[in-house]
């Protein structure tokens, strides 16, 4: 078995040695931590790159070092490396940031015709998390990073914000209507007392945008109520902008990763409404059901790597994860138009889920008293 392995990884160091990609990077700091997909290291003062870059899409992410030795907020961008490319950044001391200027022509080729001597200053990517890399980014396509990147280039964790007027907010003039409800939450009281800002434009992802109305115009206030309850409608519109359906996965999976390796809490919001938009979607699973098999296989793998203090509790003692899939499995259980395929790979992934977290998925169609004043924000 171990020698098999062994010539296996040979094998693929061989076929990586010609297609792989190089990344380098010049002038560095010392002590910079930096790493790509869900590797991170200190960089030492003979760190030139990286070798042997599988092609496909990857995330290369760092942080600064302050004078205090401290690392600062992570800073990422994103790139689909084709067979064997040879990519050049370059350190900016002044900014203490990578450069989003184009290295010069003359200069990558003195350093591809240099390679033999630059080769020992540069790191071979870490191929043991490659098949996890995979798994995680599977429906990332390079039309979909083009579409989603910042403006700007760069995914920070710590974005920059500005403060928002009435006439600049990002969803249109108005400002938002309060909320006409009995209850406020603590964490909703704390929301209104804060000033309304927004990231400075060309520094956020830029993922579908999920209709503030979750209905059609001229609905009744019956209609109103059902969509309300169910979000297909929101859904629907949702997919209508996208060039293929199955691109709802891959933002998922670009939003899990910018939280995930970049440590961006807008990521981690932005991936939270994507989950709820497609588990309170009731009436579309039907017309739907490749994505949800998708959105159930991608989350299942999210879940193996989300931070576990996170997993167990996401907002305020309520379990965002678990109480959402609760929702997705009461109404695939009990929707009659659905193929016993679909019934069995969610009775398995929720089995899967139960035995590895503990998570009650039993009497799904009896709201608990818990779980009944309950409403998920898609705002």
């Amino acid at each position: 078995m171990g020698s098999e392995r062994i010539e296996m990884d040979q094998s693929l160091a061989q076929r990586l040695l010609f297609e792989g990609a190089t990344l380098v990077m010049l002038d560095v700091p010392v002590g910079t931590e930096f790493g790509i997909d869900l590797k991170s290291w200190n960089t030492a003062d003979r760190f030139k790159g990286v070798k042997m870059i599988p092609p496909g899409f990857h995330y290369v992410h760092y942080s600064a070092v302050d004078e205090f030795g401290e690392a600062t907020p992570k800073i990422g961008f994103f790139h689909t490396f084709k067979k064997s490319e040879f990519l050049v950044k370059r350190w900016d001391a002044k900014e203490e940031d990578l450069s989003s200027e184009i290295v010069e022509e003359e200069m990558v080729e003195r350093l591809k015709s240099n390679l033999k001597d630059l080769d020992k200053f540069l790191g071979c990517y870490p191929y043991d998390i490659w098949k996890q890399w995979k798994e995680l980014t599977n429906h990332i396509t390079p039309l979909l990073v083009e579409r989603c990147s910042p403006i700007c280039g760069f995914v920070r964790s710590a974005l920059e914000l500005e403060y928002c007027t009435d006439a600049a907010r990002p969803r249109g003039g108005e400002s938002k209507p309060k909320k006409r409800r009995s209850g406020i939450t603590v964490e909703e009281k704390e929301d209104e007392l804060l000033p309304d800002m927004k990231p400075k434009p060309g520094t956020e992802l830029r993922l579908s945008k999920i209709p503030d109305k979750q209905y059609p115009d001229g609905a009744s206030p019956t209609e109103i109520t059902k969509h309300s309850l169910d979000t297909s409608y929101a859904l629907d519109t949702v997919l209508q902008q996208l060039t293929l359906p199955m691109e709802i996965i891959g933002e998922i999976q670009l939003a899990f990763v910018c939280f995930l390796v970049g440590q961006s809490l807008d990521a981690f919001e932005d991936w939270k409404k994507l989950v709820s938009l497609i588990c309170g979607a009731d009436c579309a699973i039907s017309r739907r059901r490749a994505i949800f098999i998708e959105f159930m296989k991608a989350l299942e793998i999210q879940l193996m790597h989300v931070p576990e203090d996170i997993l167990c509790d996401i907002v305020a003692n309520n379990n965002f994860v678990y109480q959402n899939l609760r929702k997705l499995f009461a109404n695939i259980e009990i929707n009659s138009e659905l193929d016993g395929r679909l019934k069995s790979y969610t009775a398995r992934f929720s089995g899967r889920l139960s035995t590895k977290f503990l998570w009650d998925f039993s009497n799904l169609q009896e709201e608990t008293e818990d779980e009944a004043p309950i409403v998920v924000s898609l705002e």
